[in-house]
């Protein structure tokens, strides 16, 4: 067993470092205020290379590991989760086609998003289906050489912006979620609109959106795998891209955690900094050993991915416990700021917002306790 970044790993984790410094940490709070999508920096990453590293090498992309992949994550996120989501969440929309698509479908969808900085979306939840993926009332009725979809999608991130969205429909209702069934819907489909860009409490820089889709017509080709597949892509990718959720979360509580260690270094009272005080350096003492301990949960189920090997437990754990620490970490650190932690003046309060949505999205953290309790007393091979 190896804890050791490569040499080449290394470079990469400090070259993500340096842009996440340099292009996201000085737009981070105006961005936020006014929840702007971050156009230039994801223009800037593209031509870095800094995005769409998970497509293969076969299709021109540079093919890096998911651990590699989450190398890259931490930085961002510790620059700013908002506008990291931005930048990462193409590795949501294109896996369902990297996992379940065909070699056509892999060649026609794929490769533009290297050509140029496009985005895809992931579009799985509804108002009325959260958690609860059986409850998908969007539909998509087969005549002949196409499908014709209907309904509406909630809170599906760049969706505003994305050239191309992977979209779960039921083809068989009577079937709950064994009749799910995935497509690939270019953006521009007539009868698919953007109905709101919603507005957010954390994680403002990511556009988050409302689509309805009326008598949108599909042809048979954009669906991946088999009618009744969408719900195992749906969760085949959920395993592959919680590493890279829980991931965030440490680097946002990785920032707060640096911050309160600066703050509680220079803030004194009582004639003292106030990390004399056990009040204040114990809490950040638990917040080094919690960061410490998600991202090694998120280093292992990454690694496992990498092998190959089914990780639903593992990303499960990874997620649960990465996105409950962050909201705990940033919550002590605007505690330890006080007064001022309270102020949009300073940093903290905004990591605190983007911090609770960790616990939301992707699965909350009770669905991952369900998750991890099924896969306890209910394994499978």
């Amino acid at each position: 067993m190896d804890f050791a970044l490569s040499e080449e790993q290394r470079e990469l984790q400090k070259w993500a470092h340096e842009f996440a410094e340099k292009e996201i940490r000085p737009v981070a709070a105006e961005y936020d205020e006014h929840q702007t999508h971050p156009a230039d920096v994801i223009a800037k990453a593209h031509e870095l290379g800094l995005m769409n590293v998970h497509i293969p090498e076969e299709l021109g992309g540079p093919g890096l590991s998911i651990f590699e992949g989450i190398l890259i994550g931490e930085e961002f996120s510790w620059g700013c989760s908002g506008i990291a989501v931005s930048l990462v969440a193409n590795t949501l929309g294109s896996a369902p086609v990297i996992l379940a698509g065909s070699d056509e479908q892999k060649q026609k969808w794929l490769p533009p998003l290297l050509a140029e900085p496009r985005l895809c979306s992931f579009a799985l939840t509804e108002p009325n289906a959260g958690s609860d993926v059986s409850g998908i009332q969007t539909t998509a009725e087969r005549h002949g050489d196409e499908y014709v979809i209907n309904g509406s999608k909630m809170f599906i991130s760049n969706a505003g912006h994305a050239a191309w969205i992977v979209v779960f429909a039921s083809t068989d209702k009577s079937e709950g979620h064994r009749g799910l069934s995935a497509f690939v819907v270019p953006a521009d489909a007539q009868g698919m609109t953007v109905e709101k860009h919603l507005d957010k409490m954390g994680q403002r820089a990511t556009d988050t959106s409302a689509l309805a889709f009326q008598d949108v017509k599909v042809p048979a080709a954009n669906r991946l795998g088999q009618e009744g597949d969408g719900f195992k892509i749906a969760m085949r990718t959920l395993d592959h891209t919680r590493p890279g959720t829980a991931i965030g979360a440490v680097g946002v509580a990785r920032a707060a955690y640096e911050l309160s260690v600066e703050y509680s270094r220079e803030r004194v009272q009582f004639g003292q900094p106030i990390a004399m005080n056990q009040g204040v350096n114990f809490p950040i003492a638990d917040m080094a050993a919690e960061i410490e301990a998600a991202r090694l949960l998120t280093w292992q189920a990454a690694w496992l991915l990498d092998q190959g090997k089914r990780a639903t437990l593992q990303s499960s754990c990874a997620k649960r416990f990465a996105s409950d620490m962050a909201m705990k970490v940033t919550t002590d650190a605007v505690q330890i700021f006080g007064g001022y932690g309270y102020m949009k003046e300073y940093p903290v309060e905004k990591l605190m917002r983007d911090a609770k949505l960790f616990q939301i999205y992707e699965g909350t953290s009770q669905i991952q306790r369900l998750v991890i309790a099924r896969e306890i007393f209910f394994p499978r091979d």
